[in-house]
């Protein structure tokens, strides 16, 4: 008698969870754990039928017989289990196998690896740095450098299997740190051998560009982007003027003056002529900034724009130029100059006809203060912010810059509602060259590349700063909420699209501090030195 209650309370305990769960297979598997499973169409959670067999593994019953079952207990322990699993698959991003990756200046720690931190309860009274993923902000763009026409002809210089591990390490997303952005040059920049545009004619005007060029100058650079495509094709290239052709200009001269109206028309034709000519050659260009600098004459080469030029030019030509010539998808960025004066930018924006061909404004960070972008995302939340270029030099020193651009590069432009950032020159050799006559003297690149033997002499701090977020905060990627306790703990943290928070901390602090990641009902017990940097992953 006692066998058959067994039995018919077993049969319908079945029953009653068939029916509370739609669908079972195997709820037990050889060790009698809740096995659970996700559909990913339904999102629901499906535990599997009971594998009766393992109810069955006493060596002093046949395998006919039932054993005796606590109902209660039995229940219990399905529910506590199922509820248990259920929790697993709705938060998918419950830290379990976290990951810290560490650059420590005063330890000579370089972007490596480290030994898994401690899972669990700390109730000490330590710092907190809070994440929550439900609270979404900007997608991020990506990271990059610029590959300047110095860069790529250092890079030229070298044996093909010396570039191409080079290369490997900034753009390779798993052997590298997966840069994901390059800006280039459209005719000279700073650092560029010598000044040049794709359309010079002794000075005299070419309107119908008859005379255009790609190969003027910086020959390297279409090579060595090519290059860097068989690494990542879905790199994103942004492409800037330091100065349009001086036959367009007020002065003609590579250095200072301004656009003539007249050939307003003309230069945006040229825009289209580069484009085409980059595309002929097996290269896309994502993004153009409309002018390097616009408030900057001294540079060689540059030219001024102000607001209301850089607005019409935009709205009554380059837009519709663009248009007109199937290259509407790309990306327009205006401003492209420093954080103290957000006018020039919201002006450019304000305007009707520039509006609707600009997708954001790009910034340097060589005056004012990175929380400008957040005043400008309040007016005007649709558009993007790019922070294009900061570099440093040769005189710096590793520590202070790599604390400083981290905090402000990467922390404060991501914080500030920022979708991508950029160091500035990729190369440079040990006297930081190349770079023209009148160029930046002193802007040390990523890596330093002897002008004699060619070889890497090393990997500078902006391949680091870059590489803490780079590497693991993929395009595609979505801010969340990240809180800190400690004003010297700055932090800033994401969702990546292959479902992984990423978090990036700096002690920006003079003394070594521990702290507690908190996200969702897990504790994560971690310290950092002063000024060293950790991006987390779980």
């Amino acid at each position: 008698m006692q066998k058959s209650i067994n039995i018919i309370h077993f049969l319908f305990l079945m029953i009653l969870i068939s029916f509370s769960n739609n669908l079972f297979a195997d709820p037990f598997d050889e060790d009698s754990e809740i096995i659970v499973k996700k559909d990913n169409e339904k999102n629901l959670v499906k535990p599997s039928l009971v594998k009766i067999k393992s109810l069955l593994k006493n060596s002093n019953q046949s395998k006919n017989q039932i054993p005796a079952l606590n109902t209660a207990t039995f229940t219990e322990r399905i529910s506590n289990q199922i509820t248990e699993k259920k929790s697993e698959i709705n938060n998918p991003f419950e830290i379990k196998n976290i990951q810290m990756f560490l650059t420590d200046p005063s330890a000579k720690i370089y972007l490596t690896k480290q030994e898994t931190p401690k899972i669990g309860t700390n109730t000490n009274d330590i710092s907190e740095i809070t994440v929550n993923q439900s609270e979404k902000y900007q997608t991020i763009d990506g990271f990059g450098f610029a590959l300047t026409g110095g860069s790529a002809y250092l890079l030229s210089n070298m044996s093909y299997d010396d570039r191409a591990e080079v290369l490997k390490k900034f753009y390779d997303p798993q052997d590298g740190i997966g840069v994901s952005m390059v800006r280039i040059s459209i005719g000279a920049s700073d650092l560029s051998r010598n000044c040049f545009s794709y359309d010079e004619k002794l000075l005299l005007s070419d309107k119908e560009l008859k005379k255009f060029n790609i190969y003027a100058g910086d020959k390297e650079v279409i090579p060595t982007l090519k290059e860097i495509l068989e690494i990542n094709p879905n790199i994103k290239i942004l492409a800037t003027p330091w100065s349009a052709p001086k036959w367009m200009k007020t002065n003609r001269l590579f250095g200072g003056g301004s656009l003539k109206p007249k050939y307003y028309q003309a230069y945006a034709d040229y825009f289209v002529k580069y484009l085409q000519t980059m595309k002929e050659n097996g290269i896309n260009i994502s993004a153009i900034s409309v002018q390097n600098e616009p408030e900057c004459g001294t540079n060689k080469p540059s030219m001024l724009m102000d607001a209301s030029s850089q607005a019409k030019f935009i709205g009554q030509y380059l837009g519709p130029t663009l248009e007109k010539n199937d290259f509407g998808d790309i990306e327009i960025f205006c401003w492209d100059h420093n954080c103290d004066k957000k006018d020039f930018a919201l002006s450019v924006l304000g305007d009707s006809n520039a509006n609707k061909y600009v997708s954001g404004s790009a910034w340097h960070l060589y005056a004012g203060d990175i929380n400008i972008l957040s005043e400008v995302y309040q007016e005007q939340p649709e558009k993007k912010l790019w922070l294009t270029e900061q570099w440093t030099g040769r005189n710096g020193d590793f520590a202070g810059d790599f604390k400083w651009h981290l905090n402000n590069v990467i922390i404060g432009t991501l914080n500030n509602h920022g979708n991508a950032a950029f160091e500035w020159n990729l190369a440079s050799d040990q006297n930081c060259d190349p770079h023209t006559f009148g160029g930046c003297p002193d802007c040390k690149g990523a890596i330093t590349i002897d002008k004699n033997s060619n070889k890497v002499l090393s990997y500078n701090v902006s391949y680091y700063i870059i590489g803490q977020a780079s590497k693991f905060v993929k395009e595609g990627s979505v801010r969340i909420n990240s809180k800190s306790s400690n004003d010297n703990l700055k932090c800033t943290a994401f969702e990546t699209p292959d479902n992984k928070i990423v978090l990036i901390v700096l002690n920006s602090g003079n003394e070594k501090i521990e702290f507690r990641i908190k996200y969702l009902d897990n504790n994560v017990i971690t310290q950092l030195n002063s000024g060293a940097a950790a991006t987390y992953i779980w």
